[in-house]
């Protein structure tokens, strides 16, 4: 095998792999991992067996069928699985693109997880949870200072979730006016999150989608064209996902406002944007922030997240219900909304993540954000400029700009010159201990990289990520065949992505795994 000279900024790693059962396959029958003692009998004789007062309607026909298994073994089966994966503690997590995998102050997660926090009930009464009612009432305000919005709702799950309330109130507004019925249209463009057009499609809105203009902006013209008496409004992202700000948003709020349509700001990653530009100035009627992206919380392996969506004075009212109010010294829950939306999730949102991200704001204060801004863009320009010297690297919408938060690559011209996909590429980067991410549809961007390193990085780390990938595309023309045939140091090598087409193969749960394979 010809042998490829290393950098020395590229790690030697080599991931832990077990063969290690899921923990139902641990079971034991009479293993325990706590053993909970008996009720003593002057409390039974006092209260009872805590057990025959339950009504027989709410209780199990049959036992729950959960694994037994001794505490060591499920210590050590949860430490190994541990090992298998890879992460933003482990590794240098720059390669999750809009997800801003940044890291998360340890304090945060200790604070979410303490006993205040984690025996809280959604059901309480809110005299008995004036904690994290206040952290939720203060999270607004910081909320309206960071974009210039008036109110916020904090019941959204997630960006998505987000997206369709916004598409929600559009909807909402337009009905209050009798007009819901004409104005049936909703305008995005291309690089905008996915969701933000599907939300608007679940709320039965057609879709007119803008394409970038020969500059790399989306097109004003083709702006001025798709506005019509029919336009309910505009959801995008800006900067959108090639990390270039569209610097004539100000002109396509004003058109859209002027055609009678609102302007939703998808803000689901705004962290080159604190303290530095803000929805209301840009024109917007409203915007969602993901509370697990740019403000820290995290959301590992897709949750828990959370959806704060702004909105102005005048849109107040078709907010989620409820919210919180500080009324006569004292937070309550607000459900006296008319004309809301209603709910888009139950309760009140994720406490957990408000907390953290509350307490990420708090350590940081104004001018902590606004320096983790300019770091993040900082770090991507720096990364910019190393990737650019990759040979076959290329960024197409980033010519003659200045990136922001992130940037779309493509590596197009190496896949002609050596036949290596950009997934070979993502592929071979965890023998090396990284995570490189390739893009979300649509594919305009061909053989597409999305780098985004946030402010948590430093000058050696983004060095590192930089020379390992400079190693692999040098694989790719002296040693293809170790790139095409990886991961080779990685848990599982090449995984069979069919199954994901077949859904009747999908085993969600281990009940459900069961079914498939042993049919009763």
């Amino acid at each position: 095998m010809l042998r490829i000279k290393r950098d020395h900024k590229v790690r030697r790693f080599h991931q832990a792999k077990w063969d290690e059962p899921v923990i139902f396959e641990l079971h034991n029958s009479g293993e325990r991992g706590v053993q909970v003692p008996l009720t003593e009998a002057g409390i039974v004789a006092s209260v009872g067996d805590g057990l025959s007062t339950i009504p027989a309607s709410m209780r199990r026909k049959a036992e729950l069928r959960l694994p037994e298994v001794a505490q060591a073994r499920v210590l050590r089966h949860y430490l190994r699985l541990s090992q298998e994966t890879l992460g933003a503690d482990l590794n240098i997590e720059i390669g999750q693109g809009t997800c801003t995998m940044k890291y998360s102050p340890k304090i945060n997660e200790a604070l979410a997880r303490s006993p205040q926090m984690t025996e809280l009930h959604p059901a309480q009464d809110p005299d008995t949870v004036q904690g994290i009612l206040e952290v939720m009432y203060k999270m607004d305000l910081f909320l309206r200072e960071i974009s210039g919005m008036d109110r916020f709702s904090l019941q959204s799950g997630s960006g998505s979730q987000a997206a369709m309330a916004m598409a929600a109130i559009v909807r909402a507004y337009h009905q209050s006016k009798g007009e819901d019925l004409t104005r049936d249209e909703i305008i995005t463009t291309i690089y905008s999150h996915p969701s933000d057009a599907a939300a608007a499609i679940v709320k039965g809105y057609k879709i007119i989608t803008i394409y970038p203009d020969a500059e790399g902006y989306p097109d004003l013209q083709a702006l001025k064209q798709a506005i019509s008496s029919r336009t309910a409004g505009l959801i995008v992202a800006n900067p959108e996902d090639t990390g270039v700000f569209n610097k004539r948003i100000a002109e396509f709020t004003r058109l859209v406002h002027e055609a009678g349509g609102l302007c939703c700001y998808d803000q689901a990653n705004a962290n080159a944007l604190l303290g530095i530009t803000r929805a209301k100035e840009a024109g917007f009627d409203m915007c969602f922030f993901n509370l697990h992206k740019t403000f820290s919380t995290p959301h590992g392996c897709g949750g828990p997240g959370g959806g704060a969506v702004g909105v102005l004075e005048e849109l107040a009212g078709f907010l989620p219900v409820p919210l919180v109010e500080f009324v006569g010294g004292r937070y309550i829950l607000n459900y006296d909304l008319p004309d809301s939306i209603g709910k888009v999730r139950m309760y009140y949102g994720v406490p957990p993540v408000m907390l953290k991200a509350y307490s990420w704001i708090m350590s940081l204060g104004a001018e902590g954000l606004y320096e983790a801004a300019k770091v993040s863009v900082l770090n991507n320009n720096y990364l910019y400029s190393k990737i650019m010297q990759i040979k076959g690297a290329d960024a197409p919408y980033v010519r003659d700009k200045q990136p922001i938060e992130q940037i779309r690559y493509s590596f197009e011209a190496l896949k002609q010159e050596t036949g290596v996909e950009v997934e070979d590429i993502q592929n071979r980067m965890p023998d090396f201990g990284l995570h490189m991410w390739t893009s979300h549809h649509p594919y305009l961007v061909p053989s597409p990289v999305t780098l985004e390193p946030t402010e948590s990085y430093s000058k050696t780390e983004l060095e590192e990520y930089c020379a390992t990938l400079g190693h692999v595309v040098q694989e790719a023309r002296e040693n293809p065949d170790i790139v095409k045939t990886a991961p080779h140091n990685s848990v599982c090598h090449k995984i069979d992505y069919s199954v994901l087409d077949r859904p009747e193969d999908w085993c969600i749960t281990w009940r459900s795994y069961l079914k498939k394979t042993k049919p009763e």
